[in-house]
């Protein structure tokens, strides 16, 4: 990046005075311009997709759509530097790269010193958007499980209540997603849904598979020391030998 060229920056918050201070604190930074700002996500989905900014300000619980989930479906590769009251997501944004996480309220010598970091990397020319697939597929013991997933088609934004799923599928980089309402590609891991759907609620079958105990018809043998899920809707699936001691702890068959 140009040296002389500002660096763009997206505050996404849905608390105005948190907004109003990010503003206040980085008017002491030239190099930073602000190009907007908006109290939630699909106003900074919108903002992104517009003005591609090189840095969000970027809150994590907010109405409509979360931060984390706009992640996942943005194009862009901002740098983030998270702002929220609420300290149990840190570990998730430190360990998969965010430039740095304020915890509400933060002093201004923390601020500058995030700015500070966001500044450097950014006009070291290391943005590459690794931070942000890094951590759309990072997981950890203390994010609660995932009750929805967000999707986008073209500029649309829908969500897949878990309730809905039938099963997961993997596909090279992807997970296909099958729901009562068709199915859905995502670019994040299998082990990244076997972390993060509700524990009681699937079970991974095979490498390939995760599927809804609750859409399990029965278990037929297949073959030697193999078996197959039989879902309600008549779809079979494999069943590994891991896969089905896993079935046998959590169902009765």
């Amino acid at each position: 990046m140009d040296d002389l060229k500002p660096i763009r920056a997206l505050i996404i918050e849905d608390e105005e005075p948190a907004r109003a201070l990010i503003i206040h604190f980085l008017a002491r930074f030239t190099d930073i311009e602000i190009v907007g700002e908006c109290a939630d996500g699909y106003c900074g989905l919108k903002l992104i997709r517009e003005l591609k900014p090189d840095l969000l300000f970027l809150d994590i619980q907010m109405p409509k759509l979360t931060g984390f989930e706009l992640l996942e479906v943005i194009e862009e590769k901002p740098d983030i530097i998270f702002t929220t009251a609420y300290d149990e997501y840190a570990i998730k944004a430190f360990d998969m790269s965010a430039v740095d996480y304020l915890l509400k309220p933060f002093s201004r010598e923390r601020f500058d010193s995030a700015v500070t970091k966001a500044i450097e990397k950014i006009r070291s020319g290391a943005s590459d958007g690794s931070s942000i697939k890094a951590l759309t597929g990072y997981s950890n013991e203390a994010s609660p499980a995932i009750r929805r997933i967000v999707v986008r088609k073209g500029n649309s934004i829908s969500f897949i209540p878990v309730n809905t799923i039938l099963y997961l599928e993997a596909e090279d980089d992807y997970v296909m997603i099958w729901h009562l309402e068709g199915k859905a590609l995502k670019q994040q891991t299998m082990k990244f849904y076997e972390e993060n759907l509700p524990g009681n609620e699937f079970v991974r079958i095979h490498r390939s598979f995760i599927v809804s105990v609750e859409q399990i018809g029965r278990i037929e043998p297949y073959g030697k020391d193999t078996h197959r899920a039989i879902l309600k809707n008549g779809k079979s699936l494999p069943v590994s030998r891991t896969g089905y001691k896993t079935l046998k702890e959590k169902i009765d068959f």
